[in-house]
This record gives C-alpha cells, structure tokens and sequence, in this order.
C-alpha cells in the first residue's frame, strides 16, 4: 500500500509495444502515477519487480517467454506487498480465476476506458480489489459449496452488525466508496471496518472474504 501523497509506482508487463506505449501515455496524465518499468514477458515482469519494487503491476495474461498467471504467482510470492491488476481482453476469460488464485488483486479489461483504468489503479494501490460484478458471481458459481470447509460461521460471528453490513455490501462487489454511499459511512471508517474483516476472517484480500461471505449463507440473510 503506497503512504499518503506518494506517487504510484507502476510496472507495465505486456507483449505489445503499442498497448504499452498507450498505457503509458494515459497513466501520465495523472501525476499521482509513475510508470517506473516495461516489461514484455512474464519472466522479465518478475525480475523487474525485484529491481524496481514498484506498487502495482498491470500484467497481461498470455505474454512469450513467460505466462501472466507464472509470473503474478511468483511475484505474490515473492514481493507480497506489491499488488498485481491483471490485464485480460474478456470478462469471461478462463484465465482470470487463476489468475485470482495466483494472487491478483483484480482484473482490468483491456478495453477499460482511461479514466477507470486510473481509478482502478488507485484503488488497488490503497488495498483494495478491483472485481466487478460479472467475476463476482464467477467466483461464486467456480468456489461455493466446491471449497474445503472452514472456520466460517465461527468467523463470521466474530463480526460485529456493521461488519457483516458491510461484508455484504462489498460481497456485491462495491468499492469502499460505494459501501460508504450505501450506507452513509465514511470511506475512512470503511476502510477500518474492512481491515477488521479481513482480520477476522483470516483472509488476505476481499477476494477471499467474497468467497466466504456467499458460501456461509451471509448473502442471504
């Protein structure tokens, strides 16, 4: 998570000099943005990461000499601070729940228009997860009832009322803007609400907290 008033460090790993060369020219449009590297195939993503340490990597998924899901693998891994936002042509690519399982942080499509591409760039560097609403019930309809059982409901009853409101709300794949325009919070105490979440979960990133929210029935309630 990048400190207040710093700029975002981004590595960009695709193989198409032109889609770089465009990502580029719209990230500098936000001075809070930094491109600090290129990378062109997934080997060469993961070994800039670790000469770099940028704060999020935009990772194309099918790249020579080294897949996108390999390399977030290794990079989450290896660098678990730094955040990977994977960059997919389809919402219903097959790729992105391994990518999610490699340790993504989210997905972009590469069409997203610029001004969501920043945004959502911004959001992951703070710690949040960019999934939208089609890869919400993906995950859903790919891991309820499939996954091995856990300490869920004992979990989930460590919440307090306003946790499990807002798990829900985030659930539908809100971000902390959204859940705080639903339900008339600050982003600042939905933030806090959803690190405590996490923690009561024993989860890393809300990916996880998804998962169990609709697996324990909490959707329904």
């Amino acid at each position: 998570m990048t400190e207040p008033g710093s700029r975002i460090r981004v590595l960009l790993a695709d193989d198409h000099d032109l889609l770089r060369a465009g990502l580029i020219s719209v990230l500098s449009t936000d001075p809070e943005i930094e491109v600090v590297g290129e990378a062109a195939d997934g080997r060469a993503a993961v070994r800039l990461t670790a000469d770099l340490d940028p704060d999020v990597v935009l990772m194309d998924v099918e790249m020579p000499g080294g897949d996108g899901i390999t390399a977030t693998s290794q990079i989450h891994r290896g660098h678990p601070a730094v955040r990977v936002l994977v960059l997919t042509t389809f919402d219903l690519d097959d790729y992105v729940l391994e990518a999610l399982r490699a340790g993504a942080s989210g997905f972009l499509l590469k069409t997203t228009p610029p001004r969501a591409l920043i945004a959502a760039i911004k959001a992951c560097a703070a710690g949040e997860t960019s999934l939208g609403p089609s890869v919400i019930q993906r995950l859903v309809d790919t891991y309820v009832g499939r996954r091995d059982s856990g300490p869920t409901a004992a979990a989930l009853d460590a919440l307090t009322a306003r946790e499990a409101e807002v798990l829900r709300v985030m659930a539908r794949g809100k971000s902390n803007a959204e859940i705080g325009a639903e339900l008339y919070l600050a982003e600042t105490t939905v933030k806090t609400h959803v690190t405590r979440i996490l923690a009561k979960l024993g989860v890393r990133d809300r990916v996880q907290a998804v998962v169990i929210a609709h697996d324990s029935g909490l959707m329904r309630g």
